[in-house]
């Protein structure tokens, strides 16, 4: 029994066998293109697409940076938390010197030079993500209509199986 994809919504899903006799669910609704909903005018090169979408993926990248340092803003600061509470510790044992040493020296100390890391995240934010994220949106406003993720649409579209479950192009 072969079952071909279908293209209406209110149709009934059915079974069938694929190549090696297993049953498969094969969607019986409409197959709309993963990137249907873009609108995207034919004339934008896939050459444009592509460049544009280095620019989102170079943002994504920063976008996995900013979470490590804010990782590190997390890190350092729960660090300089257990070293405080090493020091009272340490004084509790009867080791007084040498907590208030420690406490002195390394309690509350600058990371950078002159900076605590919440510093580092804001100027991080306010002078390279935030202007960053403007450049790479108005790049899309410019080259890709505004939209989104032309790239990886497409690339969806080329890649998927049509009419197969776990293929559809939209949810």
């Amino acid at each position: 029994m072969s079952c071909s994809p279908a293209t209406t919504a209110t149709s009934p899903a059915r079974f069938s066998p694929d190549r090696a006799g297993i049953s498969t669910h094969v969607i019986e609704r409409s197959d709309q293109p993963a990137d249907h909903d873009r609108q995207i005018s034919d004339d934008i090169s896939d050459d444009t697409v592509e460049a544009a979408g280095s620019v989102s993926e170079a943002l994504e990248w920063v976008e996995r940076a900013r979470g490590h340092l804010y990782s590190f803003h997390q890190l350092m600061g729960r660090a300089d938390l257990l070293l405080g509470e090493a020091c009272d510790k340490l004084r509790d044992a009867g080791h007084g010197e040498v907590a208030d040493r420690l406490a002195k020296d390394m309690v509350g100390r600058n990371v950078l030079n002159g900076r605590w890391t919440f510093q580092i995240v804001e100027d991080f934010d306010d002078n390279y993500w935030s202007v960053l994220r403007d450049h790479e949106r108005q790049v899309r406003d410019e080259l890709t209509e505004g939209h989104r993720h032309v790239y990886e649409a497409r690339m969806k579209e080329d890649r998927r199986t049509h009419g197969r479950r776990g293929h559809e192009g939209t949810p």
